[in-house]
């Protein structure tokens, strides 16, 4: 524990037998429980995981090859049950690629209740990302643009995988919804967003071995590209269904609206036509109207964080 809270960490691993079985035996003192959720492994995962030495409860779950998103799923939800008091709960990869030593640092902001989920960001830490593949490091800084845009704030490593996240947020979290496959950690910024809880980044060890990435990346943009931009304007037209109305989500909404009919002169504004027809080419005044709306969602995303705040505040006076 650290003061009140429990701490569980959630472990997804698909045959990472030569890994597993030392993430497991270096956990942190602070740890109570592990859920590590074998997700259809074939090679000696369920032996190693059962040999460790681990000083932590020790719970696995066994998944049929659902994806790692379904498998962190299962873990964060078998720890809603084990847990009665407030509690953490952190994710780390089966393949050692994270530091158990940054737990504590990770989980701090939450406990603290400076923050209702922390990302890990491989990119601040002080000891660098040399060991980071370079087309990785080019791919997250892609994926880091294109998730900022999506979750309306700055995210600078949305592919780290080592996050820490609060109870309250797991109680409300709509796991019918909730992604299955790659591209999970994009789909919870956006939801984390849509919510208004608080998200930040803390420095984290980049750590990289002989182990491989089971993603391919072509089939990963092609689906994990489509899921953020559809996501993105869910977020956005929903807000103005709820409370969490705001003119910026209003003015935001609009200049999303000018950018998308900037595309299709058939229904081109009088305004828009002309600004072409005098050299602005329509892809021009797109970007510009989306750049405008990022502006005003950032704003939106903001309110909405205090929005929910203030609505906690009432909550426990």
């Amino acid at each position: 524990m650290e003061g009140d809270w429990s701490v569980g960490v959630v472990v997804p691993a698909k045959n990472e037998a030569p890994f597993i079985r030392k993430v497991l035996e270096t956990m942190p003192e602070v740890v109570d429980c592990i859920v590590v959720v074998n997700d259809g492994s074939t090679d000696s995962t369920s032996d190693e995981i059962k040999a460790a030495d681990c000083k932590a409860k020790l719970i696995e779950i066994n998944l049929d090859g659902q994806g790692v998103g379904a498998a962190i799923d299962a873990g964060h939800r078998a720890l809603l049950k084990e847990f009665e008091t407030p509690f953490v709960s952190v994710v780390m990869a089966g393949d050692g690629q994270m530091n158990p030593r940054d737990v504590p640092d990770l989980i701090a902001p939450v406990i603290l209740g400076q923050a209702d989920h922390v990302k890990g960001n491989r990119f601040a830490h002080s000891a660098g990302t040399g060991t980071m593949p370079l087309q990785r490091k080019i791919a997250s800084k892609i994926l880091s643009f294109a998730t900022t845009l999506a979750a309306g704030q700055t995210i600078d490593d949305p592919q780290c995988g080592f996050t820490a996240t609060s109870h309250e947020v797991l109680r409300e979290w709509n796991w019918k919804r909730s992604w299955k496959g790659y591209g999970y950690p994009n789909f919870w910024l956006i939801q984390l967003a849509r919510m208004g809880c608080r998200i930040t980044e803390t420095p984290v060890h980049s750590v990289y071995g002989s182990e491989k990435s089971g993603i391919k990346r072509l089939k990963f943009f092609a689906s994990v590209g489509p899921m953020m931009a559809i996501e993105h304007h869910r977020r956005n037209v929903g807000w103005l269904f709820s409370r969490s109305i705001t003119p910026h989500t209003l003015f935001a909404l609009i200049a999303y609206a000018i950018g998308w009919i900037a595309l299709l002169p058939s229904i081109s504004t009088d305004i828009e036509r002309e600004l072409v027809i005098r050299g602005c080419p329509p892809v021009v005044l797109t970007l510009g109207a989306w750049a405008v709306a990022h502006f005003f969602d950032k704003g939106a995303t903001s309110t909405v964080q205090e929005l929910r705040l203030n609505a906690k505040a009432r909550q426990e006076a």
